[in-house]
C-alpha cells in the first residue's frame, strides 16, 4: 500500500491484500479527474498502485492498437490509488464512470486478506460491475498476481470469481499467467524489489492477458513492442505464456455474452 497512507491505517490494512503493502514511490495528492477522450475503443481502468506502477493501461492500450490496428484506442486510469470500496465513496470516480462513452472497465483493488484469516466485503466490486453495465461497458476483474513467494493466485482468484458469479464481469488469469512464466522460465524478474508490485516484465505480462481478455485475440502472434520496457525476448516468451494461460483458463467463462472489441 502506498506509504501515503497513514500510520493507523497502515495498521489496520496490514493483513488485506488488494495493493497493500509497501510501494517503490510516495505518490503526490490524487490529480484532477482526467480529460475523457472518445476512441474506437475506449478504456477506463479503476485500482491502486498495482494498476499504476509501470502503467499498465497504457501497456494495454498499446497491445489492443496492434490487435486492432484499423481501430483508435484510448485508456484512462481513474484518479488517484484506491481500493474498490473506497474508490465507491469517490464522487470523481463515479462521475467519470457515468460520463465517459466507455467500453470496457478494469476494475482492480479488491480487498484480500493476507493471511487468509479476515474476510473483507465484495459488494462494493459487485456495485461497480453493476454501474459499468448501467454504462453498457464491458466489466473487466482484475485479480492481482500473488505477493513473490507466496502461494495465492487461487484464493485470489476465486475472490474474484466470487464476485462474477453475482454480478457477471470477465475475470483475467493474471495470477495463474505468473505463475506458468516463472515456473517455465525462472530467471524473469516479473516482482519489483517489494516483492508485491509489478517490474516491468510483470506489469506486460499482466497487459497481456488483460488485452486479450478484451480483444479476444490471442497474443502470441504480436510483434515486438519496442516502445515498452520490456526485452524483445522477454516478451516473445511471455506472449507464449499469456497465450497458454487464457487457453487453459479463459478470462470470458464468467462473461461469456459479452462482445470482444
Amino acid at each position: 500500500m502506498r506509504r501515503f497512507l497513514s500510520t493507523l491505517a497502515a495498521l489496520v490494512l496490514l493483513a488485506c491484500g488488494g495493493g497493500g503493502g509497501g510501494n517503490p514511490a510516495t505518490p503526490a495528492e490524487a490529480p484532477a479527474p482526467p480529460v475523457v477522450t472518445q476512441a474506437g475503443i475506449s478504456l477506463l481502468f479503476m485500482g491502486n498502485s498495482h494498476t499504476s506502477v509501470n502503467d499498465i493501461p497504457g501497456m494495454v492500450a498499446a497491445i489492443v492498437r496492434v490487435m486492432r490496428p484499423n481501430v483508435s484506442v484510448s485508456s484512462v486510469e481513474a484518479p488517484g490509488w484506491l481500493f474498490l470500496d473506497e474508490r465507491l465513496a469517490d464522487e470523481a470516480s463515479v462521475r467519470l464512470l457515468r460520463e465517459g462513452r466507455w467500453n470496457f472497465v478494469v476494475l482492480q483493488a479488491q480487498k484480500y486478506s493476507s493471511s487468509g484469516q479476515f474476510t473483507y466485503s465484495t459488494s462494493e466490486a459487485e456495485s461497480w460491475v453493476r454501474m459499468t453495465r448501467a454504462v453498457n461497458a464491458v466489466p473487466i476483474l482484475f485479480p492481482e498476481w500473488p505477493r513473490r513467494g507466496v502461494a495465492e493466485t487461487q484464493r485470489i482468484y476465486d475472490l474474484h470469481v466470487s464476485i462474477a458469479r453475482r454480478e457477471p464481469a470477465c475475470v483475467a488469469p493474471i495470477g495463474q499467467a505468473w505463475d506458468l512464466a516463472l515456473s517455465r522460465h525462472p530467471e524473469l524478474v516479473l516482482h519489483d524489489a517489494d516483492g508485491n508490485h509489478s517490474a516491468p516484465a510483470g506489469a506486460f505480462l499482466a497487459a497481456l492477458v488483460i488485452a486479450t481478455t478484451i480483444t479476444g485475440t490471442s497474443p502470441v502472434q504480436l510483434p515486438f513492442l519496442q516502445q515498452l520496457p520490456v526485452d524483445a525476448q522477454t516478451q516473445a516468451k511471455l506472449r507464449a505464456v499469456a497465450a497458454e494461460t487464457v487457453l487453459a483458463v479463459s478470462p470470458r467463462q464468467y462473461c461469456p455474452a459479452d462482445p470482444f472489441a
